[in-house]
């Protein structure tokens, strides 16, 4: 509880900043485009933060959404495939690299930092083997999609991206915080052993961990695509994995499995980017937005240690 309204205090002071940073700016453009990023990455950090909890992890989200985001387009403009088949076949996809990721970890027991990266590589280099290494869009076509999906914003005057995710996070709240399945996924996070003497499956609760997480990674794709039209095998998802772990660690979860709530989760995403917003708002350059964020990521860490420690005594 101390944490959460740690983390809430910390993103009250840094919207306060945001706002004062710069009186005359246009804040309705600020706060969409803020919204869409919240509600675009926080989806990414739901999956992730679950699959914390439980105390695993996956480093192959963003080769996933690179891979899902080209296969799309290529579904859609190459093949001509109808959207709704295109977009339920890579979320299939998606579900099917998370069952995958899950049953190696599980049953063959290897450590999930080795499987996922091992993913990483495959699925990346998969995504750049049938794209042939090339750009892939969507042209002109699509218009309808794109624009429910992406310019329109007419619940409540919200981005679509944000209109998405909160239903999301109200699911997975529903989930973690009030059923019986939520509390299997913090006590195979706690004590993996202990759950499993206790009755619980803890493999299939630890797959259906790994599945949501990856089939979260091609929900991204396919918003990802729609809003920028593109995506390039060797490139799109770069980095997401990071982004996803960071949100969750520093909205409370730890790396350490057993802990964590969707609230902090979404604290955790609108930290990660205010930050960013906050330092072109007080001139710093682009090229130190990543230190900036790794500060906020290791002062969160310590903040987290340091409270564990002091529970203890």
């Amino acid at each position: 509880m101390k944490k959460l309204i740690g983390i809430t205090v910390f993103l009250v002071l840094l919207y306060g900043a945001l706002l004062a940073a710069d009186p005359n700016a246009n804040w309705t453009y600020n706060h969409i485009n803020l919204g869409e990023r919240i509600g675009l990455y926080g989806i990414v950090g739901l999956g992730a933060g679950l699959l914390i909890i439980t105390g695993g992890i996956d480093l192959s989200i963003g080769a996933v959404a690179g891979l899902s985001a080209t296969l799309l387009a290529m579904l859609l403009v190459d093949y001509q495939w109808p959207p709704p088949l295109a977009i339920l076949t890579v979320l299939g996809m998606g579900c099917l690299i998370g069952l995958i990721n899950g049953l190696i970890v599980t049953k063959l027991r290897l450590q999930a930092f080795i499987v996922t990266l091992c993913g990483l590589f495959i699925y990346r280099g998969l995504a750049r083997w049938i794209a042939a290494d090339e750009e892939k869009g969507l042209g002109q076509g699509f218009a309808e999609w794109k624009y429910a999906l992406y310019e329109s914003r007419d619940v409540f005057g919200l981005p679509m991206f944000l209109v998405i995710f909160l239903p999301l996070a109200l699911a997975a709240a529903v989930f973690l915080h009030f059923s019986i399945y939520g509390r299997y996924f913090y006590a195979i996070g706690s004590n993996e052993r202990a759950a499993r003497y206790s009755g619980i499956a803890t493999d299939r609760y630890k797959i259906l961990a790994y599945v949501i997480c990856a089939g979260m990674a091609s929900l991204y794709a396919v918003l990802y695509l729609l809003k920028y039209n593109s995506a390039k095998p060797s490139g799109t998802g770069e980095f997401l994995e990071l982004y996803a772990i960071a949100a969750a660690v520093l909205g409370g979860c730890s790396l350490r499995g057993g802990e964590g709530t969707i609230y902090g989760i979404f604290i955790g995403t609108c930290i990660l980017w205010i930050l960013p917003m906050l330092t072109n708002m007080w001139g710093i350059s682009s090229q130190l937005q990543f230190i900036v964020i790794g500060i906020a990521l290791l002062l969160g860490a310590i903040l987290d240690e340091t409270l564990r420690r002091r529970e203890k005594v």
